[in-house]
């Protein structure tokens, strides 16, 4: 996460993916979508590849299976603990881990062959800057690709209140037109947009989650109150008596 973030803002980052490390891997649903988001990468065995924001490395494992050589970069160091233990688990050598901050990579203009993002601009001030960091460390002819909620206008400030009670590290999911705004201004060329869902199930979300005291029941009732409006944009039903939902995710690609 950036350095140009304020100082209060990065240490409520640090906290809850501090707590998140080992419980964000565990979630069901945070492992799906793999083989699309390699296939848009257009991933092959020559390929140099940056997971920035990377977390507990399971977008980077996976990559690293086809991929030449992936570095992996996380500001919270037992996220990149984590990491390192899946890395070991799936005998993989060819990935190479650093903790800092990504606001400026710590890397050389036109490095990697391919830099991908999935599940962090929302925790960004200022995405542009992040797309425009990713952009740089990309060889020309390179991609570049974020993968990130992204809703309707019309339901993202009532997402925003639920997420920023369960992770007081969220900022703001970007909207479908933002997302498209942010990567129709990248300087990137041939865009190529994809979209899934990720399933979840409220509890199993909750005991991976590190609210404030009083706000888990908070979360709850709005989910409750959902059920048959969906003003949260995510589909929320019951499924015997568990609350269950999907969050629409958009992955963008494009070339440098």
């Amino acid at each position: 996460m950036p350095s140009h973030q304020d100082d209060d803002h990065k240490k409520k980052i640090l906290e809850q993916f501090s707590k998140q490390a080992i419980p964000f891997s565990k979630v069901p649903g945070h492992s799906d979508s793999m083989p699309l988001l390699i296939r848009m990468s257009g991933l092959d065995s020559s390929d140099s590849v940056l997971d920035v924001a990377c977390g507990p490395g399971l977008v980077a494992c996976e990559f690293a299976k086809i991929a030449g050589h992936v570095t992996g970069i996380d500001i919270t160091e037992k996220m990149i603990e984590q990491a390192r233990r899946l890395q070991a688990e799936k005998r993989l050598a060819n990935i190479s881990w650093s903790v800092g901050d990504i606001l400026p990579l710590p890397y050389p203009d036109d490095h990697f062959s391919i830099v991908l993002t999935r599940y962090s601009l929302h925790h960004f001030v200022k995405p542009s800057l992040v797309l425009e960091e990713m952009r740089r460390v990309c060889k020309p002819g390179g991609k570049v690709m974020a993968a990130d909620v992204a809703l309707p206008p019309e339901k993202v400030a009532a997402y925003d209140h639920l997420e920023k009670l369960r992770d007081p590290s969220h900022t703001h999911a970007l909207t479908l037109p933002e997302f498209e705004t942010l990567f129709a201004g990248s300087g990137l060329e041939n865009i190529q947009r994809g979209s899934y869902g990720v399933e979840l199930e409220l509890e199993q979300q909750l005991k991976a989650s590190f609210p404030e005291p009083g706000d888990e029941e908070k979360i709850r009732a709005i989910f409750r109150s959902d059920l048959h409006e969906n003003r949260l944009g995510v589909e929320a039903r019951l499924e015997g008596d568990a609350i269950h939902y999907s969050v629409p995710i958009a992955i963008f690609v494009g070339q440098k």
